[in-house]
């Protein structure tokens, strides 16, 4: 288990709880008393820690390396149905965005997300979960595959942006993300994006375009990450903590914005404490939403959907 710096009272008490255990194994002393005492203090100082995170804070917890990324949740939603699909038929395969068929119960989903890699190997082979403008391109190619065959679409968010070197610019990486946006507006079947990490910049927006729009607790969603902003700024990454706050870029005040429309709730200590409970939570989330959007025709769909999204930042003074 990996800790980050505002976890360390929480890693010091279960180094001390374990230790209570291993004494009370070798030896015939009762310390179950003691062993009591610290889970109860363990339990206070996790419920403290977790329900006053700062937005920063927050952020480091979208980045754990532990949290469950979208193949993660892919494989636990839809089992062995799932299909992956390869290619956006003029480049190649971008290995950092990923997509194919699967179901959940009967209904079957168009699933598309960004994946990041586990270890070094797989986060080069990955791309650290930026895209290509092909990843976007392919994106496209299955959503349009999807409303061919009247197939709900399933977005899972994270990634730190779109890929930002030379060749992806060549390649039209600007367009490849405004044709996204373009065409998931106007996408005739219902669009459920859930936002499971990152959620940075274009890179976002490229697959982000929903009739509904989930985010996970430890979440954030943003133009710029914190360091980028910082950087820009103050001319150092210092001050991320302050730029963390002044984006708002939690998923409180996207709710509180109207950016998105439900905040997925995550168990205690973030969604890998406990990954089985994400899984089935986020799940029950899409069975959900969707149960909802099917109601809607097509031309409905489109119609509530581009409303939703022209009212945003509308400001009445």
């Amino acid at each position: 288990m990996e800790y980050l710096d505002f976890e360390l009272p929480i890693k010091e008490l279960e180094e001390q709880l374990q230790k209570c255990m291993i004494i009370g194994e070798e030896s015939d002393v009762d310390v179950s008393e003691t062993c009591q005492q610290i889970e109860k203090k363990l339990e206070e100082t996790r419920k403290d820690i977790y329900k006053n995170l700062t937005a920063w804070q927050r952020v480091q917890l979208s980045r754990h390396p532990n949290r469950p990324y979208t193949m993660d949740y892919v494989n636990a939603i839809c089992g062995d149905t799932f299909l992956e699909l390869h290619g956006d038929r003029t480049v190649k395969d971008d290995k950092a965005m990923i997509g194919g068929l699967g179901k959940i119960g009967d209904q079957s989903y168009m699933f598309i997300g960004q994946q990041k890699g586990y270890n070094t190997k797989t986060r080069q082979y990955r791309n650290f979960g930026m895209a290509n403008p092909e990843g976007y391109r392919k994106a496209l190619r299955l959503m349009k595959s999807a409303e061919k065959f009247g197939i709900p679409v399933v977005c899972f968010i994270d990634t730190p942006g779109a890929y930002p070197g030379i060749e992806a610019e060549e390649r039209g990486q600007g367009e490849a993300i405004a044709r996204n946006i373009l065409e998931m507006t106007r996408l005739k079947v219902p669009i459920i994006v859930v936002i499971i990490g990152e959620g940075a910049s274009g890179g976002a927006l490229g697959i982000g375009v929903g009739d509904k729009v989930l985010m996970l607790e430890n979440t954030w969603y943003s133009v710029i990450s914190p360091e980028s902003c910082s950087s820009i700024l103050w001319r150092s990454w210092e001050f991320k903590e302050q730029a963390a706050d002044a984006l708002k870029l939690t998923a409180t005040d996207m709710k509180k914005q109207k950016l998105v429309d439900e905040i997925v709730k995550e168990p205690l200590g973030g969604a890998h404490a406990n990954r089985d409970k994400t899984f089935e939570t986020v799940k029950n989330k899409i069975s959900a939403q969707f149960e909802e959007l099917k109601k809607l025709s097509p031309k409905e769909l489109v119609k509530s959907r581009m409303e939703k999204y022209a009212s945003m930042g509308v400001f009445n003074g």
